[in-house]
């Protein structure tokens, strides 16, 4: 299938969220133990950036995966324009067949699109968790990114070259957001910090 439409969606639901950030909230903790909002945020961009290359045929590898020196007040806006110069990158659907490098190896470009969307949905739960839950997100771009997890992320071995931790066990009746957070070895019911 195509994962444009559904990177598209992802993405946008991202830049919602990053756009609504207060300045107040960019210290606060992430389910992402490594990242607090402001380096979450930071690799959000900087993923944009290295999704632009590949889509334009560079090399995935030689891009940052943050945006360091961008001002907090200036994030959303950086969001937004690596988003767009993403999406564009990846109109001709000729690069979805194209062999196409990125750090976990050289893949079809629609694989590498899916695993984006995967990473984009993860980290919005990551964000909208951290924020307080506020609001709803789309449980379509969980499933998506809950299949591509399954396909393309064995549950064991973790750790090391394979930066996620063990799978953990999502509460019975969860939605697909903490079933993919658990399977990225996030802790679902992580909660949120209130303000």
């Amino acid at each position: 299938m195509d994962p444009r439409p559904v990177f598209e969606r992802a993405t946008a639901q991202t830049a919602r969220l990053v756009a609504d950030i207060r300045p107040d909230q960019y210290g606060l903790p992430t389910p992402c133990s490594e990242f607090d909002v402001r380096r979450l945020v930071s690799h959000l961009v900087g993923a944009m950036r290295r999704v632009t290359v590949v889509g334009e045929g560079g090399d995935g590898m030689s891009v940052t995966p943050f945006a360091d020196g961008v001002a907090d007040e200036a994030l959303a806006a950086a969001y937004e324009e690596r988003r767009q110069a993403a999406l564009k990158a990846w109109q001709d659907d000729a690069r979805l067949d194209a062999e196409v490098v990125v750090p976990w190896g050289t893949v079809p470009g629609r694989a590498a699109v899916a695993a984006y969307v995967m990473e984009t949905v993860t980290h919005a739960w990551d964000l909208w968790d951290a924020l307080g839950r506020h609001g709803t997100l789309d449980p379509d771009l969980a499933e998506f990114a809950l299949a591509t997890a399954h396909r393309a992320l064995p549950a064991e071995p973790r750790g090391g070259q394979v930066p996620f931790g063990e799978v953990r066990t999502a509460p019975a009746g969860s939605g697909p957001y903490e079933q993919l957070a658990a399977w990225l070895g996030r802790e679902p019911v992580h909660g949120g910090n209130e303000g």
